[in-house]
Protein backbone atom coordinates (compact mmCIF):
# COMPACT_ATOMS: atom_id res chain seq x y z
CA UNK A 1 0.00 0.00 0.00
CA UNK A 2 1.41 3.40 -0.93
CA UNK A 3 0.30 6.97 -0.41
CA UNK A 4 -0.51 8.92 -3.56
CA UNK A 5 -1.96 12.26 -4.65
CA UNK A 6 -3.20 13.30 -8.08
CA UNK A 7 -3.05 16.79 -9.56
CA UNK A 8 -6.13 16.46 -11.78
CA UNK A 9 -5.90 19.77 -13.60
CA UNK A 10 -2.27 19.22 -14.61
CA UNK A 11 -3.01 15.69 -15.79
CA UNK A 12 -5.94 16.85 -17.92
CA UNK A 13 -3.75 19.40 -19.67
CA UNK A 14 -1.14 16.78 -20.59
CA UNK A 15 -3.48 13.92 -21.46
CA UNK A 16 -2.93 12.45 -24.98
CA UNK A 17 -5.54 13.11 -27.64
CA UNK A 18 -8.17 10.36 -28.11
CA UNK A 19 -9.94 9.31 -31.31
CA UNK A 20 -13.28 10.99 -31.84
CA UNK A 21 -15.17 7.70 -31.50
CA UNK A 22 -13.27 6.58 -28.38
CA UNK A 23 -15.35 6.18 -25.17
CA UNK A 24 -15.06 9.11 -22.83
CA UNK A 25 -12.28 8.41 -20.32
CA UNK A 26 -10.73 10.89 -17.94
CA UNK A 27 -7.56 10.67 -15.90
CA UNK A 28 -9.76 10.57 -12.81
CA UNK A 29 -11.00 7.18 -13.93
CA UNK A 30 -7.47 6.00 -14.54
CA UNK A 31 -5.92 7.06 -11.24
CA UNK A 32 -5.59 3.96 -9.02
CA UNK A 33 -5.22 6.01 -5.86
CA UNK A 34 -8.69 7.51 -6.36
CA UNK A 35 -10.50 4.38 -7.48
CA UNK A 36 -10.72 3.30 -3.83
CA UNK A 37 -12.06 5.43 -0.99
CA UNK A 38 -9.81 6.67 1.76
CA UNK A 39 -9.11 3.71 4.01
CA UNK A 40 -9.92 4.83 7.53
CA UNK A 41 -7.91 3.43 10.42
CA UNK A 42 -9.61 0.58 12.29
CA UNK A 43 -8.93 -0.13 15.94
CA UNK A 44 -9.78 -2.72 18.55
CA UNK A 45 -12.38 -1.74 21.12
CA UNK A 46 -11.16 -2.19 24.70
CA UNK A 47 -14.02 -0.57 26.57
CA UNK A 48 -12.88 0.11 30.11
CA UNK A 49 -9.86 -2.20 29.91
CA UNK A 50 -6.39 -0.68 30.19
CA UNK A 51 -4.01 -2.77 28.05
CA UNK A 52 -0.28 -2.39 27.77
CA UNK A 53 1.13 -0.53 24.79
CA UNK A 54 2.08 -3.77 23.02
CA UNK A 55 -1.35 -5.32 23.54
CA UNK A 56 -3.06 -2.26 22.09
CA UNK A 57 -0.55 -2.15 19.22
CA UNK A 58 -1.17 -5.79 18.23
CA UNK A 59 -4.95 -5.70 18.70
CA UNK A 60 -5.26 -2.52 16.61
CA UNK A 61 -3.02 -3.99 13.91
CA UNK A 62 -5.04 -7.22 13.82
CA UNK A 63 -8.30 -5.31 13.33
CA UNK A 64 -6.87 -2.81 10.84
CA UNK A 65 -5.05 -5.40 8.72
CA UNK A 66 -7.62 -8.17 9.00
CA UNK A 67 -4.89 -10.56 10.11
CA UNK A 68 -7.43 -12.59 12.13
CA UNK A 69 -9.26 -13.49 8.88
CA UNK A 70 -12.68 -12.89 10.38
CA UNK A 71 -12.07 -15.16 13.38
CA UNK A 72 -12.19 -14.38 17.11
CA UNK A 73 -8.74 -13.74 18.51
CA UNK A 74 -6.80 -13.71 21.75
CA UNK A 75 -3.82 -11.58 22.76
CA UNK A 76 -1.64 -12.98 25.55
CA UNK A 77 0.62 -10.50 27.30
CA UNK A 78 3.38 -12.54 28.92
CA UNK A 79 5.06 -9.57 30.59
CA UNK A 80 1.86 -8.50 32.37
CA UNK A 81 0.58 -12.11 32.59
CA UNK A 82 -2.82 -11.22 31.14
CA UNK A 83 -5.17 -12.62 28.50
CA UNK A 84 -7.46 -10.52 26.27
CA UNK A 85 -10.22 -12.24 24.26
CA UNK A 86 -11.81 -10.42 21.29
CA UNK A 87 -14.70 -11.20 19.00
CA UNK A 88 -14.11 -11.35 15.25
CA UNK A 89 -14.67 -7.61 14.90
CA UNK A 90 -12.10 -6.67 17.52
CA UNK A 91 -14.34 -5.88 20.47
CA UNK A 92 -12.93 -7.19 23.74
CA UNK A 93 -15.11 -9.90 25.29
CA UNK A 94 -13.13 -10.17 28.49
CA UNK A 95 -9.72 -10.15 30.11
CA UNK A 96 -8.18 -12.06 32.99
CA UNK A 97 -4.84 -12.79 34.67
CA UNK A 98 -2.96 -15.86 33.50
CA UNK A 99 -0.32 -18.28 34.67
CA UNK A 100 2.43 -18.92 32.12
CA UNK A 101 5.55 -20.97 31.53
CA UNK A 102 8.04 -20.98 34.38
CA UNK A 103 11.00 -19.94 32.21
CA UNK A 104 11.46 -16.64 30.44
CA UNK A 105 11.77 -17.16 26.69
CA UNK A 106 9.85 -17.13 23.42
CA UNK A 107 10.79 -20.46 21.84
CA UNK A 108 9.99 -24.09 22.55
CA UNK A 109 12.55 -26.86 22.99
CA UNK A 110 12.61 -29.20 19.96
CA UNK A 111 10.35 -32.22 20.41
CA UNK A 112 9.05 -31.06 23.79
CA UNK A 113 5.49 -32.05 22.93
CA UNK A 114 6.47 -35.73 22.79
CA UNK A 115 8.27 -35.80 26.13
CA UNK A 116 7.04 -36.70 29.60
CA UNK A 117 6.48 -33.71 31.85
CA UNK A 118 9.00 -35.04 34.37
CA UNK A 119 11.75 -34.88 31.75
CA UNK A 120 11.22 -31.20 30.93
CA UNK A 121 13.86 -29.03 32.57
CA UNK A 122 12.90 -25.79 34.33
CA UNK A 123 14.64 -23.68 31.67
CA UNK A 124 12.62 -25.44 28.95
CA UNK A 125 9.23 -24.54 30.45
CA UNK A 126 8.47 -21.59 28.20
CA UNK A 127 5.30 -20.24 26.66
CA UNK A 128 6.19 -19.71 23.00
CA UNK A 129 5.55 -16.37 21.33
CA UNK A 130 3.92 -16.06 17.92
CA UNK A 131 0.72 -16.29 15.92
CA UNK A 132 -1.19 -19.56 16.32
CA UNK A 133 -4.36 -20.91 14.73
CA UNK A 134 -6.12 -22.35 17.78
CA UNK A 135 -9.17 -24.51 18.34
CA UNK A 136 -10.91 -26.41 21.11
CA UNK A 137 -10.01 -30.02 21.82
CA UNK A 138 -9.45 -32.47 24.64
CA UNK A 139 -6.45 -32.73 26.92
CA UNK A 140 -4.89 -35.96 28.15
CA UNK A 141 -6.86 -35.40 31.37
CA UNK A 142 -10.09 -35.51 29.37
CA UNK A 143 -10.86 -31.81 29.82
CA UNK A 144 -11.74 -29.40 27.05
CA UNK A 145 -8.97 -26.90 26.25
CA UNK A 146 -8.05 -24.52 23.48
CA UNK A 147 -5.01 -25.92 21.73
CA UNK A 148 -2.61 -23.09 20.93
CA UNK A 149 0.38 -25.11 19.71
CA UNK A 150 -0.68 -28.75 19.64
CA UNK A 151 2.68 -30.13 18.54
CA UNK A 152 4.39 -28.48 21.49
CA UNK A 153 1.63 -29.41 23.91
CA UNK A 154 0.72 -25.78 24.68
CA UNK A 155 -2.92 -25.01 25.41
CA UNK A 156 -5.12 -22.37 27.01
CA UNK A 157 -7.19 -23.92 29.78
CA UNK A 158 -8.74 -23.61 33.21
CA UNK A 159 -6.25 -23.23 36.04
CA UNK A 160 -4.87 -26.57 37.24
CA UNK A 161 -5.13 -27.03 41.01
CA UNK A 162 -4.05 -30.64 41.57
CA UNK A 163 -0.75 -29.64 43.21
CA UNK A 164 -1.52 -27.47 46.27
CA UNK A 165 2.15 -26.61 46.75
CA UNK A 166 2.10 -24.58 43.52
CA UNK A 167 -0.60 -22.25 44.91
CA UNK A 168 -1.94 -21.52 41.44
CA UNK A 169 -5.20 -19.97 42.58
CA UNK A 170 -3.33 -17.68 44.95
CA UNK A 171 -0.91 -16.70 42.21
CA UNK A 172 -3.78 -15.69 39.94
CA UNK A 173 -5.30 -13.59 42.69
CA UNK A 174 -2.24 -11.46 43.44
CA UNK A 175 -2.24 -7.93 41.94
CA UNK A 176 1.15 -8.22 40.17
CA UNK A 177 2.52 -10.63 37.53
CA UNK A 178 5.63 -11.36 39.59
CA UNK A 179 4.45 -14.82 40.72
CA UNK A 180 2.52 -15.89 37.61
CA UNK A 181 5.29 -18.02 36.11
CA UNK A 182 4.68 -21.62 37.18
CA UNK A 183 3.39 -23.81 34.31
CA UNK A 184 5.19 -26.07 31.84
CA UNK A 185 4.21 -23.66 29.07
CA UNK A 186 0.42 -23.75 29.02
CA UNK A 187 -1.70 -20.70 29.71
CA UNK A 188 -3.84 -21.14 32.84
CA UNK A 189 -6.81 -18.80 33.38
CA UNK A 190 -9.53 -18.67 36.04
CA UNK A 191 -12.16 -21.37 35.52
CA UNK A 192 -15.01 -18.86 35.37
CA UNK A 193 -13.20 -16.84 32.68
CA UNK A 194 -12.62 -19.97 30.62
CA UNK A 195 -16.24 -21.09 30.98
CA UNK A 196 -17.81 -17.71 30.26
CA UNK A 197 -15.43 -16.12 27.76
CA UNK A 198 -12.80 -18.44 26.27
CA UNK A 199 -14.94 -21.52 25.74
CA UNK A 200 -17.87 -19.73 24.07
CA UNK A 201 -15.49 -17.79 21.81
CA UNK A 202 -14.11 -21.05 20.41
CA UNK A 203 -17.31 -23.12 20.67
CA UNK A 204 -18.08 -23.26 16.93
CA UNK A 205 -14.97 -21.90 15.27
CA UNK A 206 -11.22 -21.79 15.33
CA UNK A 207 -9.51 -18.57 16.34
CA UNK A 208 -6.15 -16.83 16.29
CA UNK A 209 -3.97 -16.56 19.39
CA UNK A 210 -1.22 -13.93 19.49
CA UNK A 211 1.31 -14.62 22.24
CA UNK A 212 3.41 -11.51 22.71
CA UNK A 213 7.18 -11.97 23.05
CA UNK A 214 9.27 -11.05 26.06
CA UNK A 215 12.77 -11.34 24.55
CA UNK A 216 12.23 -9.84 21.08
CA UNK A 217 10.46 -6.76 19.70
CA UNK A 218 6.78 -7.37 19.04
CA UNK A 219 7.00 -5.99 15.49
CA UNK A 220 9.78 -8.44 14.68
CA UNK A 221 7.64 -11.40 15.70
CA UNK A 222 4.42 -10.40 13.92
CA UNK A 223 5.48 -7.99 11.17
CA UNK A 224 2.94 -5.53 12.56
CA UNK A 225 2.62 -1.79 12.02
CA UNK A 226 1.29 1.18 13.98
CA UNK A 227 -2.16 1.87 12.59
CA UNK A 228 -1.83 5.64 12.97
CA UNK A 229 1.31 5.55 10.82
CA UNK A 230 -0.29 3.52 8.03
CA UNK A 231 -0.68 5.30 4.65
CA UNK A 232 -4.21 6.66 4.38
CA UNK A 233 -4.95 5.94 0.71
CA UNK A 234 -5.71 2.41 -0.38
CA UNK A 235 -4.09 1.52 -3.70
CA UNK A 236 -5.54 -1.74 -4.92
CA UNK A 237 -7.10 -4.17 -2.47
CA UNK A 238 -5.81 -5.76 0.70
Amino acid sequence: MASASVAISSTLQNAPAQPADAPLQTPLMQAPSLQNPIASVKRAVFGREAPSRDVRHIADWVVDSGDNRGLPFVVIDKIDARVFVFDAGGRVRGTAPALLGLARGDDTAPGIGDRELASILPEERTTPAGRFVAQRGMSLRGEDVVWVDYESGVSLHRVVTNNPRERRLERLATPTPDDNRISYGCINVPAAFYNEVVGPSFATTAGIVYVLPETRPVRQVFGSYDVEARPQYAVGTR
